[in-house]
């Protein structure tokens, strides 16, 4: 028998512990849980090293912001969900995402939401299933996203589809303002998107903080925004991803 590895990720003991209990009943579901976002990247870590993986994370869309201090920083994740200030689940989906992409990840939520369900798709789920749901559903989801099949609620799919279009549109749309860009321009916007202040982009360069400044201004007025903060959003949105800073050092 082909056992499932299940990870629940929720910072309600009672509720992680209850569901944890509940899939361990089921002969090919073997669980763990835990109780924040560094807990359940240190188990992702453990089993790696133990030569065992997780096939699937059932993540709380709530999970608890406080969970997050010191966590490894997730990359890939959506900006309109840091915009927001919705450091939680959805980023904890980003961050496996790019960590360790066999994973799966289901998002447990309290209430139907397409736009955050949206962003839970955008960063790398595979499912958006209601926290009240009856376990032989959440079982079949947990089997189906291991077929490679995205699972959302009926009523949500209306929503989500408008959602995913109107986040093309827009990505459509930055992609074609990042392309007016010169290729020095755009090397000083990856360093920008890196987190480079004008002084760290200079030195990278090889190029005067005069001139750096010179570029900055080029690509804010050519993206058409105001503040690196929003640069970088849009450059984002388009794909653009930071300078590797490793490699020049």
């Amino acid at each position: 028998m082909v056992r499932i590895r299940v990870l629940v990720v929720d910072d309600h003991r009672i509720f992680a512990e209850s569901l944890a209990a509940a899939l361990a009943a089921e002969p090919d579901v073997d669980v763990s849980a835990a109780g924040s976002g560094p807990a359940a990247l240190r188990c992702l870590d453990r089993a790696v090293a133990e030569g065992r993986r997780f096939d699937v994370l059932l993540i709380d869309a709530d999970l608890g912001a406080a969970s997050f201090q010191g966590m490894r920083a997730p990359t890939a994740v959506p900006d309109s969900a840091s915009q927001d200030g919705l450091v939680d689940g959805i980023s904890l989906v980003a961050g496996v995402r790019s960590a360790q992409p066999a994973v799966r990840s289901v998002v447990l939520a309290e209430r139907d939401d397409p736009r955050r369900a949206a962003l839970a798709l955008q960063a790398g789920a595979s499912g958006w299933v209601a926290k009240d749901c009856s376990l032989s559903r959440l079982l079949t989801v947990i089997r189906g996203v291991l077929r490679e099949e995205t699972h959302l609620p009926p009523a949500l799919l209306t929503g989500v589809l408008r959602e995913l279009t109107a986040a093309r549109k827009h990505r459509t749309e930055s992609e074609r303002l990042v392309e007016s860009l010169t290729p020095r321009e755009r090397e000083v916007l990856r360093c920008m998107v890196a987190g480079l202040g004008r002084k760290a982009v200079a030195e990278r360069l090889f190029l005067s903080p005069h001139t750096v400044r010179t570029h900055m201004q080029n690509v804010l007025g050519k993206l058409g925004v105001h503040s690196t903060l929003a640069a970088v959003a849009l450059a984002r949105r388009a794909g653009v991803g930071p300078a590797d800073l490793e490699a020049a050092s």
